[in-house]
């Protein structure tokens, strides 16, 4: 084994990326820049360094950061306070993460070998067994590291532990090819069915993430199909009944269960902490009658043959 990957964060005993108890592993780096995404840790490929600057107990009265940090350029104060970090200046990520007593950096990326998540994932390998459980790997878009990805599922297999791969489908094929043989179980979002708002909402089109999906389908695989209902976004009836369509039409209905995710307000402190805008910083909803037409939605789709949920956890 010699991959290594970009790992922002692994969690343990989850229950929402796949059937049973599962360890969920978090890739770095997406193609993707989704206004409403919750993790914008994982759009870099990089391993970053994030500052939360209402922590920061000042570069007086600490100054651990400029100690543990050699290169003045990769750190910017504001008033005697940690203000951002150029985490592509920074001499070490995890020492200058580590030296902040109040927990104002936080670092987001680490290099794991295939083996170093093993040992993590055999920890919970009862549980798996127990629960018809297993590994789901997300991202970001994994994709983008799928040689480690597919290194990591031969050596699950070869344990008795199924495999669930959750990805947007924006890549080449040949990336999705690698995982073919040892990924039990796919997880994919249809975000919109109109190329052009897809873009203006998510920085890419839609083609390649539609074609993929066909192909996906034409091999039967088990797919466990999302939609995340955002307002002002995809919410609307006519793209709804044309996500049907596709799904009937061009799916043929193969889709394990369709999930909708209600927006959530995720993140924000976040992007704070990266210095990024928040896409939907503007946008209000009441929130009561808002899943009230998620479940209409749900409605709608179960109506259509298909197999839909409001949330990720199927009904047992």
């Amino acid at each position: 084994m010699s991959n290594k990957g970009i790992v922002f964060n692994i969690q343990r005993f989850t229950l929402h990326d796949g059937p049973g108890l599962r360890t969920e592993l978090f890739l770095k780096g997406c193609p993707m820049m989704c206004d409403w995404c919750g993790n914008p840790e994982s759009w870099s490929t990089q391993i970053e360094l994030g500052v939360y600057k209402k922590k920061c107990i000042s570069k007086k009265k600490c100054g651990l950061c400029v100690l543990a940090e050699p290169n003045e350029e990769a750190l910017s104060f504001r008033r005697g306070k940690l203000e951002a970090i150029d985490s592509q200046k920074v001499s070490n990520h995890s020492v200058c993460a580590l030296a902040c007593p109040a927990d104002a950096i936080k670092q987001w990326g680490e290099e794991l070998s295939v083996e170093e998540c093993m040992e993590i994932i055999r920890k919970d390998k009862e549980y798996y067994d127990q629960s018809g459980g297993g590994v789901t790997v997300s991202g970001g878009e994994a994709l983008l590291q799928s040689d480690f990805v597919a290194e990591l599922f031969v050596e699950c297999k070869k344990e008795g532990i199924e495999t669930c791969f959750e990805t947007t489908f924006h890549s080449n094929w040949k990336k999705v090819e690698v995982l073919l043989p040892n990924t039990d179980i796919w997880i994919s979002d249809i975000k919109h069915m109109d190329t052009n708002i897809h873009r203006e909402r998510t920085g890419v089109g839609n083609e390649v993430i539609l074609k993929n999906l066909k192909k996906i389908t034409e091999l039967d695989r088990e797919l466990i199909l999302r939609i995340p209902v955002i307002p002002e976004f995809n919410e609307d009836m006519g793209n709804i009944e044309a996500t049907a369509d596709f799904i009937l039409n061009e799916l043929k209905g193969r889709v394990r269960t369709l999930q909708l995710l209600s927006f959530m307000r995720l993140g924000v402190e976040k992007y704070e902490a990266l210095g990024i805008p928040y896409g939907m910083e503007g946008v209000k909803i009441n929130r009561k009658s808002f899943q009230k037409h998620v479940e209409r939605i749900a409605d709608y789709m179960n109506g259509r043959g298909i197999h839909c949920l409001v949330g990720t956890k199927e009904k047992q």
